[in-house]
């Protein structure tokens, strides 16, 4: 079994780390470089730094911010939001990015995913999906932030995505994100089993033993987190140390 992976998440809005719950309600939590470099500090495997409100407004993704926390990491570090052309992609991994992730604009225009890997490399490529499930387990995906909701289904998008290129799957359950309720388990096993690409859960931590879950039912690579590290709610540190008591394998 390959090391599961804990990353915090850092959503951008006007240059500060806002936090959600359902995608509304959104509130300041810190500021980005701050809260980036506290994270490296205490263990933390990646982070991600999604500029929320890029493709909405219309504008691109703000490179200097991207350079200031790029320099105070030693970890991995991937970045998205208004990302909609190969030169956004470029300035970006210039800036101090690792890895870029493309959400809406992958749905718009899915030849971007193929010409992003075709010149950079699948493994700089994650594509995230927002997507919301009826009463009747269909996810369908949504863009623009959760604003707008597409044709698009869940599975088949997550297959296009790998197959054109993408190296990760970054995957947002709406219906559960800040909620604290746990993760969406049944539709993370059911994409872990369907990829080939490994698949970083979002939405829904509220304690340790969601982790836990996630990673002995959800079958996901990695957990990604935002509200219960930003309040300091579970420590990265004492949540590694739990999952290893339990048999979990993590970096």
């Amino acid at each position: 079994m390959l090391a599961k992976r804990i990353i915090p998440c850092l959503d951008i809005r006007g240059g500060q780390t806002v936090k959600g719950i359902n995608f509304i309600d959104i509130r300041e939590v810190g500021d980005p470089v701050e809260l980036g470099a506290r994270y490296a500090a205490e263990g933390a495997d990646e982070l991600v730094f999604l500029d929320i409100t890029a493709t909405h407004e219309g504008r691109k993704t703000f490179a200097d911010l991207v350079k200031r926390i790029a320099k105070h990491l030693n970890i991995p570090f991937t970045v998205g939001g208004g990302i909609s052309e190969l030169t956004d992609a470029d300035r970006l991994l210039s800036a101090g990015a690792d890895k870029i992730s493309i959400n809406s604009s992958a749905v718009l225009n899915p030849q971007l995913i193929n010409d992003i890997a075709r010149s950079f490399g699948s493994q700089f490529v994650v594509v995230a999906i927002d997507a919301s499930g009826d009463e009747y387990d269909h996810w369908t995906v949504t863009v623009n932030g959760g604003r707008i909701r597409t044709e698009k289904e869940l599975f088949s998008w997550a297959r296009e995505a790998e197959d054109r290129g993408a190296g990760e799957i970054l995957f947002t359950s709406m219906n559960h994100d800040g909620t604290k309720n746990g993760f969406a388990n049944r539709q993370l096993a059911k994409l872990s089993e369907t990829l080939k690409i490994p698949v970083i859960a979002s939405g829904g931590a509220g304690n340790m033993k969601h982790f836990l879950d996630l990673f002995r039912y959800g079958k996901a690579d990695a957990g990604l987190a935002a509200s219960i590290f930003h309040y300091n709610e579970i420590s990265i540190a004492k949540l590694k140390e739990y999952l290893k008591e339990n048999g979990i394998i993590v970096r």
